[in-house]
């Protein structure tokens, strides 16, 4: 990307932004300033509730009901845009500044195909004939790398992963070759190749058209690889700016420090056990399929392999992570040990026995020595039940514990996850982190031997997730359950884990201690994953570009 000048005029100018609840019942941003030029990277840093979204929709006059801007200026082109009503703003939106929201799948319209609602932005904003709107649209998809553009044009959007859903909606914004874009969490829900493919698309157009883009992230890795200047915000004020070097490097401000801290970084391997141990789960030959799509009214298309003739052992107290792309497998593995999917071929054993053939009395005995952590657990917590009553539902299946011990396990759990005192409330009333910690008190309250963790950290802010890890880091060690760490964070990972196993496509292409993955991985997928994984600290000093541009990798 080119290096702006700091003497070109900025094309978007805020100062002292201000937003309220309405009523000014709360601020949310405090007298917030900043610039961005033609041509920059500037990110905007932050934990998930410091305003980082709600400045970002200000400037395109978004701003949820209930939420107002109630002070300041927003200068685009010299024109102060919160002086503009919704009809005014329209020539604005698209041609003047685009938006990539986080999730793409809730931009893009279910209901219509991809070329109808690509082209309504040109069909709205210019005066091309229906075939250069098409040509355009086609040539556009090329240049995001979508395989089949002609197949794309008429396809809905559920048909695509969500990586190539943001290519599309990235495609579809940079058409109308906006003067600013703004990039609000956009690669959150994508793996660590995906996330970086994304990522050089957006800087590759950006760069081509000459547009400045405003990153709105709470991950410093994408930031060190791809940001110029960053701000940072803290409950919506400005706690530091500057160049992207000195910020990651030499932090001025403790909450910065704070956030840079957090970054995952590698622990000391456990020590090796005395003695060999037998594994507690042992997989086999494992195969899973899913229902091929209907060919008619009684047909169906070939089943589609999931997993093929999979081979894993998980020892007690060994913490094993599974990581790859999106689409190989990974959760399909979990949910498949668990019995929580149908598989069709090989064994699954758990403590020598073979699960999958297990009769009705053996499954229920090692479903109580097992438990899952779910991704999000806003939609896996019941939210009619409070919190204490979330935690104690696993004991129903102890009958050993009466009513007082099963209090006081619950109590205890609470405590050794940091929520103690919170037992009354209900999911609505706690944060991100905090949910994930009763997601993770539910799990470890039967002290199961076996926990399977399905992305656990993948929708927390960095500061969050530090807590997270190091709380179920502690907690292996106290209670020594073995864990399969579900994950396509490679940075959470290389803290977390003793062993790596890497899968593509349904097969394992590697897997040993991390130290050894890490640091001399033998696939080429593995060093794709690695090298897409953003490192800010330990290569601020290689340029992803020219070394007159101020893009670091």
């Amino acid at each position: 990307m080119t290096h702006s000048s700091t003497s070109a005029p900025p094309v978007l100018s805020v100062r002292h932004l201000k937003i309220d609840l309405h009523g000014g019942a709360q601020t949310l941003v405090h007298d917030l300033s900043f610039d961005v030029r033609p041509g920059e990277f500037l990110a905007v840093v932050g934990e998930s509730g410091s305003g980082k979204t709600m400045a970002a929709r200000a400037i395109l006059q978004l701003l949820p009901p209930g939420i107002a801007q109630s002070g300041g200026q927003i200068v685009f082109d010299g024109e102060d845009l919160s002086t503009r009503d919704v009809k005014a703003m329209r020539p604005i939106r698209g041609p003047g500044i685009g938006m990539v929201f986080q999730e793409p799948m809730v931009s893009l319209n279910p209901v219509h195909r991809i070329g109808e609602q690509m082209a309504e932005g040109l069909r709205m904003h210019t005066t091309l004939s229906a075939t250069e709107i098409r040509a355009r649209c086609l040539d556009m998809l090329r240049r995001v790398q979508i395989a089949d553009p002609e197949r794309c044009m008429h396809a809905y959007p559920h048909e695509f992963s969500g990586g190539m859903r943001q290519r599309i909606m990235l495609a579809s914004v940079m058409l109308l070759k906006p003067r600013l874009l703004i990039a609000d969490e956009p690669t959150t829900a994508l793996d660590t190749l995906s996330q970086r493919e994304v990522l050089d698309l957006m800087v590759g157009l950006a760069k081509d058209q000459g547009t400045a883009v405003l990153l709105i992230t709470h991950n410093l890795g994408l930031v060190g690889r791809y940001a110029q200047r960053a701000i940072v915000l803290e409950k919506g004020k400005l706690v530091e700016t500057g160049d992207v070097p000195a910020i990651l490097v030499d932090p001025k401000q403790p909450y910065t420090r704070k956030l840079v801290d957090a970054l995952p970084r590698r622990q000391a391997a456990k020590p090796a056990p005395a003695a060999p141990q037998q594994p507690l789960v042992q997989v086999r030959g494992l195969c899973v399929s899913y229902p091929g799509a209907r060919a008619g009214f009684f047909k169906r298309h070939a089943p589609v392999p999931v997993i093929d003739r999979l081979d894993l052992d998980i020892h007690p107290g060994e913490m094993v992570a599974l990581v790859g792309g999106s689409g190989s497998g990974k959760t399909t593995l979990g949910r498949a040990i668990l019995r929580l999917a149908p598989s069709h071929a090989g064994q699954i054993l758990f403590r020598g026995d073979d699960i999958r053939s297990a009769d009705r009395a053996a499954l229920h005995r090692f479903r109580l020595a097992c438990q899952l952590v779910f991704q999000d657990p806003f939609s896996s917590l019941d939210p009619r039940m409070r919190v204490q009553e979330i935690v104690a539902e696993p004991l129903r299946h102890l009958p050993a514990l009466d009513a007082a011990a099963r209090l006081k396990r619950v109590h205890e759990t609470l405590d050794e996850v940091g929520l103690d005192g919170l037992g009354a409330r209900y999911p609505h009333e706690l944060s991100g982190g905090q949910r994930q910690r009763v997601a993770i008190a539910r799990a470890l309250v039967r002290r199961p031997a076996f926990v399977v963790a399905d992305e656990p950290v993948s929708a927390l802010d960095m500061t969050i997730q530090a807590q997270v890890l190091r709380l179920f880091q502690s907690l292996q060690a106290h209670h020594g359950f073995a864990c399969l760490f579900i994950s396509h964070d490679l940075a959470a990972v290389e803290q977390i884990a003793d062993r790596v196993v890497v899968m593509e496509r349904g097969r394992i292409v590697e897997q040993g201690p991390r130290d050894a993955v890490f640091d001399q991985p033998s696939h080429a997928y593995t060093q794709a994953l690695l090298a897409a994984t953003p490192r800010p600290l330990a290569s601020l000093a290689e340029p992803v570009y020219s070394s007159s541009e101020k893009v670091f990798a």
